[in-house]
């Protein structure tokens, strides 16, 4: 991750397998222009808020993101995807800069409110790092994403620690999907 960047992130709901998804997101992908670092993390509890989510770093001076939709498959017209652009964030807290170890997850919250109180999510238990991005622009879908990074065995009691404090919040349990290298 580079310092003073801008964290865009891409969610995305589809009735894709895995390898259907990644060859229709590499297309997507291809679409941006900029050199970038980029993650792309696959759902793995059964009440995600997107199937996928994929995050773009890039130096903030350098900043001009466009995701755009790619051209649809003539083998796979039942494909369906919608892509969300949730806007460019900034990293206000980094405890970790790596991917999730094998018995670890990612649980990302995405929170809507503006006045959100994120003293009261760094006191929660069950996680061991917690990666916080405010939006850069007020045109973003989210005011924060939270990025935590907690033991598979340790999700269900964070899950509910998060609620007890915001039921609004959308969450969702990621891991690192693993883009075949061209």
């Amino acid at each position: 991750m580079k310092k003073d960047a801008i964290v865009q992130f891409v969610c995305f709901d589809t009735n894709a397998g895995t390898e259907e998804f990644i060859v229709q997101w590499e297309q997507y992908n291809k679409m941006v222009s900029i050199d970038q670092e980029v993650i792309l993390q696959q759902a793995t509890g059964t009440k995600n808020t997107f199937n996928y989510v994929s995050q773009h770093w890039c130096v903030a001076s350098d900043f001009q993101f466009v995701f755009k939709k790619g051209k649809r498959s003539a083998h796979s017209p039942e494909l369906e995807m919608r892509v969300k652009e949730a806007g460019g964030y900034t990293q206000v807290q980094t405890e970790c800069k790596r991917e999730t170890d094998d018995h670890e997850s990612k649980l990302f919250v995405f929170i809507s409110a503006g006045t959100a109180d994120l003293e009261v999510y760094k006191q929660l238990d069950a996680y061991k790092y917690l990666n916080i991005y405010q939006a850069y622009y007020e045109s973003c879908a989210f005011t924060y994403i939270l990025e935590f990074f907690a033991d598979d065995i340790q999700l269900p009691q964070l899950i509910e620690e998060i609620k007890i404090h915001n039921r609004l919040s959308e969450t969702g349990i990621y891991k690192e999907c693993l883009v075949p290298a061209k």
